[in-house]
């Protein structure tokens, strides 16, 4: 085993912490840009593989196949989690990228509708199952990893704007015509350059300092699964984490980011260059703040700012859409040549950009929690699956039930209280039971909940005994 590897985290220097914050996130962001063009892309591929008889119908049966991605990811959590804590972390999200990269890469080559009839949505679907079990395996492999080194990411975020950018190009290098007959598949295929690269990345990379020591040491679990899910008080700091953050977090992310643009697209009916380039500078200049965030919080808790993010979003999504539609292109959210005087798709995006800003609070400071809830032996499982059924389930599922809601109902606002509710009862619950992990020395932590200030103490094992046989009695 080579001396660098096991380099104490504090005795690394600043090069080549960036070294390792560099290669993890870029790869992280490459399997987000796979990720999330499918959801960018909704408005004009819909059509092409769901034939329902009205356009609102095909967008809500393409965001019903966007969200089995979602729905799958937890799964992705729990099979890749155990192989993350079992074998290591870079095996685990090296072999997620390659798996995400071809799913993502057959997107693009897959016949249409016209082509094979429902035979192609049914292919999608399959494509966005495989695509949600390695999304849900690389999170929690690469939060982890980079936090075992030196936390701080933002990278959903910037996958996102990666998918708009190239969305954006190949749309105004190809025109209207070309990009809805076959343009669309190019930022699918264009997968494959970012894989490779990524993959090259991640080959490079080695395995996390603290894993090996655990696993030199013997304080790797033989079940992570079990450990996690069916020791009660490990599994009582599961639920802390998914009712009282993550799912909080999920709803304000989608809200924000995601279905924002499938409102200013769909129901707005904002011109397409138009609703990306909103979408796009919002987030970009949105980007800063996950780390100015991340940055407070090491020094002011992670809890505060979770807390601030749920509740802003809980309190304020309703006015902001409000404000989206008050400066929205047309009368009756009918196109036509004639564009209101109102329209604004600077104020659009300013809007869309205060959203973000709850993104930050919340998102910005979660992989460090999540990381400083768990100990090394089951942190890839525990924190996997309470991230992937908060933000692939509960968030995920924002833009299908918002619409179904909304086109059922005919308030375009209506889909809005599914995350508020979410998001208020989160805020609720993390208040009332969610931890504060600041201070939590990952390196000595032997239970969930344990900032392990002392190394391994006898008392602090016989505590988290007496607690399970506790709520096992109750």
């Amino acid at each position: 085993m080579g001396e660098a590897t096991l380099t104490p985290i504090a005795e690394l220097p600043a090069h080549e912490l960036r070294k390792i914050i560099v290669a993890a996130c870029a790869g992280t962001l490459i399997e987000w840009y796979d990720f999330f063009v499918f959801g960018s892309l909704s408005s004009t591929t819909a059509s092409q593989f769901y034939k329902t008889g009205t356009p609102d119908g095909d967008l809500i049966a393409w965001l019903a196949a966007y969200a089995v991605g979602f729905l799958f990811r937890p799964f992705g959590a729990v099979v890749f989690g155990y192989l993350g804590d079992k074998i290591g972390r870079k095996f685990t999200f090296t072999f997620t990228i390659v798996t995400m990269g071809v799913s993502t890469t057959l997107c693009g080559c897959l016949p249409t509708y016209a082509n094979i009839g429902v035979t192609a949505g049914v292919l999608l679907i399959i494509l966005r199952i495989v695509q949600g079990l390695a999304i849900g395996g690389e999170y929690g492999g690469a939060a982890t990893y980079i936090a075992e080194h030196c936390p701080q990411h933002a990278t959903a975020t910037g996958g996102l704007c990666l998918s708009l950018i190239m969305i954006l190009i190949f749309r105004q290098a190809l025109g209207t015509d070309n990009w809805t007959s076959f343009g669309w598949r190019f930022p699918f295929i264009f997968s494959v350059i970012l894989v490779a690269a990524a993959l090259y990345i991640r080959l490079k990379m080695k395995e996390s300092p603290i894993f090996i020591e655990a696993k030199e040491a013997g304080k790797t679990t033989k079940n992570p699964i079990i450990e996690s899910f069916v020791r009660p008080y490990n599994l009582y700091y599961v639920c802390i984490s998914l009712f009282g953050a993550t799912m909080g977090q999920g709803v304000v992310w989608y809200t924000a980011q995601f279905y924002s643009l499938t409102f200013i697209q769909s129901t707005l009916k904002t011109p397409l260059t138009d609703s990306y380039l909103i979408i796009l500078i919002a987030c970009f200049l949105g980007l800063p703040g996950f780390v100015l965030v991340g940055y407070l919080s090491d020094n002011y808790g992670r809890k505060p700012f979770i807390l601030g993010g749920m509740l802003l979003g809980a309190v304020l999504f309703y006015p902001c859409y409000l404000g989206l539609n008050n400066f929205r292109p047309y009368e009756n959210n009918v196109a036509n040549s004639s564009l209101r005087t109102n329209y604004s798709p600077a104020m659009m995006g300013f809007i869309v950009w205060i959203m973000v800003c709850f993104v930050n609070l919340v998102y910005g400071p979660m992989a460090a929690f999540l990381v400083e809830l768990f100990p090394t032996s089951i942190r890839y499982t525990s924190m996997s699956l309470p991230y992937h059924i908060g933000n692939g389930v509960f968030g995920g599922l924002v833009p299908v039930i918002a619409v179904t809601i909304a086109t059922n109902t005919g308030n375009i606002f209506g889909g809005l209280f599914f995350p508020i509710g979410i998001a208020a009862g989160c805020f609720l619950i993390a208040v009332a039971v969610t931890p504060e992990t600041l201070g939590a020395d990952i390196m000595k932590m032997d239970a969930a909940g344990r900032k392990g200030e002392t190394p391994a103490a006898a008392n602090d094992l016989n505590e988290v005994t007496a607690v399970d046989e506790y709520i096992v009695a109750k």
